[in-house]
């Protein structure tokens, strides 16, 4: 396996400063922005943009985590047993309801995560609007969705895969494409 690396320390916090000023400007009334980190990396990536927001603005956004385990389209009866999902903590430290609700994950492919985060987002009440902030998109969508808010858009091919790495989870940084070496 090769990997090449897109994105450094350095670039990632670039990426996630861009996107927090983008959501300043787009959301209008930080007041009403509430992040939402999917399990597991889009957690401290939330984080990260709600410091980034506070030190604009003087007003840091509510930082949630949502665990979607359970919402993924891939777990049923037709799945494995030593494939079933491991559960993680959803944490919401305050109301969804008539917040603007920007979920946070790492990567952007299919759409299915998100599309699990939506329906589980939506268990917990009814924001006023849902927005998408990725730190990659990595394109070849099975559903029609598409982030609000794209750190680095890396074209990919379905062999290749995107591996981001955030020093919260994993020791290091950085974001890498990795793909299999014939021979």
């Amino acid at each position: 396996m090769t990997r090449v690396q897109v994105l450094d320390t350095r670039g990632v916090s670039r990426a996630l400063e861009r996107m927090a000023a983008e959501l300043i400007e787009r959301v209008g009334d930080e007041k009403l922005l509430y992040l939402v980190g999917v399990q597991t990396r889009g957690v401290p990536l939330a984080h990260r943009l709600a410091g980034m927001i506070a030190a604009a603005t003087g007003h840091e956004p509510p930082v949630g985590a949502l665990d979607i385990a359970l919402y993924r389209d891939d777990v049923g009866p037709w799945r494995a047993a030593h494939q079933q999902p491991v559960l993680r903590a959803t944490e919401l430290p305050v109301s969804v309801d008539d917040k603007v609700v920007c979920l946070v994950d790492d990567v952007l492919y299919t759409g299915r995560t998100v599309r699990a985060a939506l329906d589980t987002l939506m268990d917990y009440g009814r924001p006023r609007a849902i927005r998408l902030a990725v730190l990659v998109d990595r394109g070849h969508r099975e559903l029609p969705i598409a982030a609000d808010f794209v750190g680095r858009t890396v074209p990919t091919a379905h062999s290749e895969d995107v591996q981001v790495r955030v020093r919260e989870c994993d020791g290091e940084e950085g974001v890498w494409l990795a793909k299999e070496v014939a021979g």
